[in-house]
């Protein structure tokens, strides 16, 4: 039975991959801020509210659950889902703040950077194109 055991759990490691995507951190093409870790977490905990430039910086996240969204929170916030819940929760009741908007699909989330001077988001950074400025890879 121990052994039994031992294959099926082989077996499963085996077949289960675990794939990490480098997140790509854009802004529109025409935002020439220099973005360091720190003030991109910054932006995205709403702990600063401007581009380096004292442009105005808007936040744009994937959905809770998200792997891109995981993957982000973990390289670039280091927090994990439930410490950035729990972190916008304790903001939104004592009335300090909110989480940024949040876009479904990376494609709706790339098409608001674009066309936003102000906007700064995250994506798979296989799905990066012209249209948007990577200032960062996690």
């Amino acid at each position: 039975m121990k052994l039994f055991k031992l294959i099926c759990m082989t077996s499963l490691l085996t077949f289960t991959s675990v794939t990490f995507a480098d997140v790509a951190v854009i802004v529109h093409p025409s935002n020439n801020a220099q973005l360091s870790d720190q003030q991109i977490a910054k932006i995205f905990l709403k702990k600063q509210k401007s581009f380096s430039g004292q442009q105005k910086a808007i936040a744009i996240n994937l959905p809770m659950k998200n792997a891109v969204r995981d993957e982000f929170q973990q390289k670039a916030l280091n927090r994990s889902a439930s410490q950035i819940k729990a972190y916008w929760a304790k903001l939104l009741f004592s009335g300090k703040g909110s989480a940024p908007k949040e876009l479904t699909l990376e494609t709706d989330v790339k098409a608001f950077v674009a066309n936003n001077p102000n906007a700064i988001a995250y994506i798979d950074n296989k799905n990066v194109d012209a249209s948007v400025k990577v200032v960062k890879v996690f």
